[in-house]
């Protein structure tokens, strides 16, 4: 933009990039600590003020329109340099926002302690549940992501690890009942529950001529335990997640032959904090050759 329209405050943008980053009114409000009402009019008043719709909403989803895409993408590094300029310019130590979507590796634990020592700079956990944890709007400085990184999102990344993926199933369920051990290529015989926001597994991780019927799809974790728990089908993830976030009504089932889960550190490709790149580089250096 050649110059700010009138009427549009600091407020108005990063109520709608915690939107653009969530696509969800309710979760937007509740990362930014206000009410959804108050949210929805923070929106609407930069869309006025813009002229322009940023946001596509019916009662089922909220997506961008091409200008609010365009907007989101010239938005999210100049609140990320002025977020840090404002710290910056305060008498407390520099700090640096790490992102994650369901569980932080105990690598991460490691690298914060290591990345502290060496800087003298915090670090604060920052949770999202978006592919990118929030990266590309500026709510975190680094990312910590599992599995494939969004096609043509515009970060760097570094892979810190790869995780061997488990089964999730319901206690008492047909599928699989029983069993401790399978093998990767028997679960293309059984229903799938697929997280599509912050999932790791998808049908099309098998092979094309026999793939696994997708049952239903969850946008966020916690729908997804449940409806595996309540025996639409079989989920998988990383064994550090299922392990983690575990369901009275779920048991887990060890996989032989599956993929692992790469993990990976991501920063954007331009105007990435100071101190981004520092933690990055004191991750171990790990080939990138694996899928997802």
């Amino acid at each position: 933009m050649d110059h700010v329209p009138p009427g549009v405050e600091l407020r108005h943008l990063r109520g709608f990039l915690a939107v653009a980053d969530e696509l969800n009114f309710t979760q937007a409000a509740a990362v930014l600590r206000v009410g959804q009402p108050a949210l929805t009019r923070t929106v609407r008043a930069l869309e006025d003020a813009l002229g322009t719709r940023l946001l596509e909403r019916t009662t089922r989803r909220v997506a961008l329109t091409e200008a609010g895409a365009r907007l989101r993408d010239e938005l999210a590094p100049l609140l990320s340099r002025v977020d840090g300029a404002l710290r910056g310019a305060g008498s407390e130590p520099p700090l640096l926002r790490l992102g994650f979507t369901s569980l932080l590796p105990q690598a991460c634990a490691e690298l914060v302690h290591a990345f502290k020592a060496a800087t003298g700079a915090g670090v604060r956990l920052v949770r999202g549940n978006e592919p990118l944890a929030g990266l590309l709007s500026g709510a975190c400085d680094v990312a910590v992501v599992r599995g494939d990184v969004p096609s043509g999102a515009a970060v760097r990344t570094r892979v810190l690890l790869r995780e061997p993926r488990v089964a999730v199933v319901a206690r008492g369920a047909a599928e699989l009942a029983g069993r401790r051990v399978v093998d990767w290529a028997e679960l293309a015989d059984v229903p799938l529950v697929v997280n599509t926001v912050t999932g790791t597994t998808s049908p099309e991780l098998w092979p094309p001529e026999r793939r696994p019927r997708l049952a239903c799809t969850a946008d966020n974790l916690d729908e997804w335990l449940e409806a595996v728990a309540a025996g639409h089908g079989v989920g998988i993830a990383p064994e550090p997640v299922a392990r983690r976030h575990t369901h009275p009504a779920l048991r887990r089932v060890r996989l032989k032959n599956a993929p692992p889960v790469t993990v990976r550190l991501a920063i954007p490709t331009r105007d990435a904090h100071p101190l981004a790149e520092q933690y990055v580089n004191r991750a171990p250096q790990f080939s990138d050759a694996s899928s997802g």
